[in-house]
């Protein structure tokens, strides 16, 4: 099974090794076909600290690292 790779901005990285991406999406509703936009945050884990708030960053499934984070940041 492959592992799920998704598009965000970092909006947090005041914890140590961890940031938090904002992924968004855009959709048609199916009945009332009207564009909606949802976003979701992630916790990622960043292993030396290296992107900071604003960045657009790529993220991929990992096993359970700690409670919520289950993501890692591969690259901007």
């Amino acid at each position: 099974m492959t592992k799920k790779i998704l598009e965000g901005m970092v909006v947090s990285d005041k914890s140590n090794k961890t940031v938090v991406v904002e992924v968004k999406r855009k959709f048609v509703h199916p009945f009332y076909g009207k564009v909606i936009s949802r976003s979701k945050k992630y916790h990622a884990h960043d292993e030396k600290n290296k992107f900071k708030k604003g960045d657009v960053v790529k993220i991929v499934e990992s096993k359970p690292i700690s409670k919520l984070k289950t993501w890692e940041v591969i690259d901007k």
